[in-house]
């Protein structure tokens, strides 16, 4: 008989130990810098020291943490599934974080446009969406949100370096609005 979700016999998963530890860890870092971050001063009340409430939060912290730590290493023996391929699941997050950056480094380079174009088309063919058609509206609706932040919002968003070599009246057009 499989044991229903309760607020006391909670659901594990197979990477449950990894993210228990890093939040005891976390908390004990906090603990360690207690001292160096906060004061004590003579002559104030227990409730009214600079202190009080924040060494109460992270012993809370630390004493839940332990807790749900200890939890997690009994249940380990029993574990039924993969911790790495829980890990790597929760890994493959960062592909965006590093789409984005690649995007925020790219921008200054070719321009606001041809990068947001470029992205998108990108995006759209790294989800799944491959025929023309869809590859269209993901281009269409990047240009579409280029001049909704250029025009409408009047977001200032440098122009690319390789704006610098086209002809100077066609330059300043793209500076401009694109």
């Amino acid at each position: 008989m499989k044991v229903k979700d309760t607020p006391f016999i909670p659901r594990r998963v197979p990477g449950d130990i990894v993210f228990a530890g890093v939040a005891l860890a976390f908390a004990l870092f906090l603990l360690s810098r207690l001292g160096s971050e906060t004061t004590w001063v003579k002559d104030l009340s227990l409730g009214s020291q600079p202190r009080f409430w924040p060494a109460v939060s992270i012993f809370g912290m630390v004493f839940f943490g332990l807790i749900y730590f200890i939890g997690s290493l009994r249940h380990l023996a029993k574990q039924e599934g993969n911790v790495g391929k829980e890990i790597l699941f929760w890994l493959r997050s960062l592909e965006f974080t590093i789409w984005f950056m690649a995007y925020v480094f790219i921008t200054p380079v070719i321009g606001y446009l041809f990068s947001s174009i470029l992205f998108c088309v990108l995006l759209a063919t790294r989800v799944g969406y491959r025929s023309i058609g869809s590859l269209m509206v993901a281009a269409g609706l990047s240009v579409a949100i280029v001049l909704l932040f250029k025009t409408f919002l009047q977001v200032r968003i440098p122009g690319g370096i390789v704006y610098e070599y086209l002809p100077d009246g066609i330059r300043n057009f793209m500076i401009m609005n694109f």
